[in-house]
C-alpha cells in the first residue's frame, strides 16, 4: 500500500509541475509579489498530495517566535518536504541559498529561477560565499526571509553534520536576529527515497537569537546547541536516552 502511495504520488507531481511551471512563463512578467505567490502555489499543492495521497500531517509549533522584521532562518534538513513546507506556509517570502545549477532542470528549474532567491555559483570558492553575504543583504532589505540549511546537505534523522558558517555571518554582518529551527520530516519522507510515509511531522520554530554582540561563530553555535536539542525532544526515537516527552 505504501509502494502504490507513493507511485500515484510520484505520478501527481510530474503531471502537476510541467503545466504549472508553463504558467510560471505567463505570469514572469508580474511583479516579484504576485509572482511568487503564484510560482509557491505549486508548493502548496504538493503539500496537499503529500497529506492526501500519503497521509503525511504536519504541525507547527512556536509559530509565535516568527518576527515581524528581518531574520535569517537557519533549519534541519531531512527531506524535500520542507523545501515545500518553507515557501508555502511562511508568513513572509523566503530565499533559498542554492547551486545555480538548477536553474537549468526543465520545469522546476524554471520556476525556481524566477523566484529571485540566492542562487550561487559554487565553482566560484570563496567568491560564492561573497554572494550569499551580498545577495542576502538584498534580499533581507526587500523584506524577505533568507533560509539556510546549515549543514549543508540532508542529514538522515539522528544523524548530525558540522554547522557551516554561511547563515550565521549573513546574520550578523547584517546585524538580524537567526530564528532556528528544527523538524523530523525525514521520517515520513525519507532522503532519497522513492517511499513516502503516513505520520506527523513536528516543525518547532525556536525563540530568535540576537545577533548583536556575538561572532558568527558563537551565533552559530548557539544555533546548533538549540536545534539539536531540540531534536532531541520532537524525535527522542533517534536519540538512545533522550526524554521521550515531546
Amino acid at each position: 500500500m505504501i509502494w502504490l502511495r507513493s507511485l500515484i504520488y510520484a505520478v501527481f507531481l510530474t503531471v502537476t509541475v510541467i503545466p504549472y511551471a508553463l504558467a510560471c512563463l505567463l505570469w514572469a512578467p508580474l511583479p516579484r509579489g504576485p509572482r511568487y505567490k503564484l510560482t509557491v502555489g505549486w508548493a502548496q499543492l504538493a503539500l496537499w498530495g503529500a497529506r492526501t495521497i500519503c497521509g503525511i500531517r504536519w504541525q507547527i509549533k512556536g509559530q509565535e517566535n516568527l518576527p515581524d522584521g528581518p531574520a535569517v532562518l537557519l533549519s534541519k534538513h531531512q527531506s524535500a518536504w520542507e523545501t515545500l513546507f518553507f515557501p508555502a506556509k511562511m508568513p513572509r517570502q523566503v530565499c533559498y541559498v542554492y547551486k545555480k545549477e538548477l536553474h537549468y532542470v526543465p520545469f522546476f528549474g524554471w520556476g525556481l529561477a524566477l523566484l529571485r532567491m540566492i542562487p550561487i555559483d559554487r565553482k566560484q570558492g570563496h567568491d560564492a560565499f561573497s554572494q550569499v553575504l551580498s545577495v542576502g543583504q538584498q534580499r533581507l532589505a526587500e523584506g524577505r526571509w533568507p533560509l539556510l540549511f546549515p549543514e549543508g546537505t540532508r542529514v538522515p534523522p539522528g544523524q548530525h553534520r558540522r554547522y557551516k558558517m554561511g547563515g550565521a555571518r549573513l546574520a550578523a554582518e547584517a546585524g538580524v536576529p537567526v530564528i532556528p529551527i528544527a523538524l523530523n520530516a525525514g521520517d515520513c519522507w525519507p532522503r532519497n527515497s522513492f517511499l513516502k510515509y503516513p505520520g506527523l511531522i513536528t516543525v518547532s520554530i525556536g525563540p530568535a537569537i540576537d545577533s548583536a554582540g556575538l561572532s558568527s561563530t558563537e551565533l552559530n553555535a548557539r544555533v546548533e546547541a538549540w536545534i539539536e536539542a531540540e531534536m532531541r525532544r520532537i524525535s527522542p526515537q533517534h536519540y538512545p536516552g533522550s526524554n521521550q516527552a515531546a
